[in-house]
């Protein structure tokens, strides 16, 4: 089996910054990520009859990641999700940062981590080390943040592997917003997926998408997924988060203990019979079934995508966190540095 990867070159930003395209093929899987957002642009893996299927949603050119919306296979920061009311307090000083969601606070602001250019520090056959420097007010966040983002293929897994360092307590979250899709990134509706989340409690939303504050029980209701589900199977539900959302558009706190490795979540194509286990060490998962994809917007290799043509399962921090004093910390402290992985197991 040749293992191989290879770099070349994707385009050019506005203000004449080259991006590049790095792609890693261990003759099982292969996939392609951007310096620009340290973004997971392809991800082929094979079907039932060992065909390759490119299972994530993305573009041809660089010009469509950085006009569009909806973060699609970035990596997000400095704090992934919504931050309530766009501000935070740290040993009580309050900081303002940008409502780029309405009144809230966004996927790390108005460029954020997904729209910056990373430095591929090192790269092997099998893997690729991004490395990226927040400076100390970016953004509106405090400290001088450090960020390695590296990705591994080995056998049918790939693994993001996240480490930051920072010289001043900062919230921090990073997670990869890849959508995905089992029967192939161009096939359209995922409803006819299954899927399973190792979560017995989610975080219930206020109408803007921000956690009242509470852990609920899934017990009894609609965002009960412990048993794998058709995603059609309750999505249209006439349950209060479900209509918030337009869908599932929520975080679950993953059973066990966080910053262990552990399962989060199966999904599986009936169409390809390819399955997908997620496994991590972060607390929470935001399970988001694209909602608010726009309606025949354009994709790679001339996919129309459309709402609820994907899924993204992005490991995390509870949303809000900062605010949440019950929630588990996502302050980074210098003398802790950020260290979180998620595997993509796929058979």
């Amino acid at each position: 089996m040749i293992h191989h990867s290879s770099i070349s070159p994707f385009g050019k930003t506005l203000d004449g910054s080259p991006v590049s395209v790095i792609s890693l093929d261990n003759g099982v899987i292969s996939c392609k990520i951007l310096t620009y957002g340290a973004t997971l642009q392809s991800l082929c893996v094979p079907d039932r009859n060992g065909d390759p299927v490119d299972v994530v949603l993305g573009y041809n050119t660089l010009q469509e990641y950085m006009n569009n919306d909806g973060y699609l296979g970035a990596v997000v920061g400095r704090y992934a999700n919504r931050i309530g009311g766009a501000r935070f307090t740290l040993n009580g000083k309050e900081y303002p940062l940008a409502a780029n969601d309405g009144t809230n606070h966004l996927h790390g602001g108005r460029v954020g981590f997904s729209h910056r250019i990373w430095d591929p520090v090192s790269c092997t056959v099998d893997s690729v080390t991004l490395a990226l420097n927040s400076p100390d007010g970016e953004e509106g966040y405090p400290g001088n943040l450090q960020v390695k983002v590296t990705y591994t293929i080995q056998d049918k897994t790939l693994s993001i592997h996240y480490h930051a360092e920072t010289d001043a307590q900062t919230p921090c979250n990073l997670t990869n917003h890849s959508y995905f899709n089992l029967s192939g990134h161009n096939s359209g509706s995922v409803l006819d997926h299954t899927i399973q989340l190792f979560a017995e409690y989610y975080t219930p939303n206020d109408p803007e998408s921000i956690p009242i504050g509470i852990v609920e029980s899934v017990e009894g209701t609609p965002m009960d997924l412990r048993k794998p589900v058709r995603i059609s199977d309750h999505i249209n539900d006439a349950f209060p988060q479900l209509l918030l959302g337009h869908g599932y558009d929520h975080n679950y706190v993953i059973d066990g203990t966080a910053d262990t490795i552990r399962a989060a979540a199966i999904a599986s194509s009936p169409k390809t019979g390819i399955t997908m286990q997620v496994h991590t060490t972060q607390p929470g998962v935001q399970l988001y079934t694209a909602n608010f994809l726009t309606e025949g917007r354009p994709g790679k290799g001339k996919a129309v995508y459309g709402p609820r043509h994907a899924f993204c399962l992005e490991t995390q921090h509870f949303p809000d966190s900062p605010n949440q004093p019950n929630f588990p910390s996502a302050t980074l402290s210098p003398e802790h540095p950020y260290d979180h992985s998620v595997s993509f197991i796929f058979t």
